[in-house]
């Protein structure tokens, strides 16, 4: 379990790391008057969204598997 809790520690703090990169890329963009800037921020939201769809997924089983949410509860059931 703790290794699907850090998966999923990973994936948020790669969220907003490409979030950081995608806003950088706008304002280097605004300001050197050039749509790239955008065009890249659309790439890095389809992979944003790409990321969130595995993070979902990966809820989803822990439900489905442990009928629960809870993390301390699901470290209990360990063996």
């Amino acid at each position: 379990m703790l290794v699907r809790r850090n998966l999923i520690f990973i994936l948020m703090s790669l969220e907003v790391m490409l979030n950081a990169a995608g806003l950088a890329f706008v304002v280097a963009g605004a300001r050197w008057h050039q749509a790239d800037g955008q065009v890249v921020f659309l790439f890095i939201l389809a992979m944003a969204a790409a990321e969130v769809a595995v993070g979902l997924a990966l809820v989803m089983q822990i439900y489905r598997r442990f009928r629960s949410l809870d993390v301390d509860a699901l470290s209990e059931m360990r063996g």
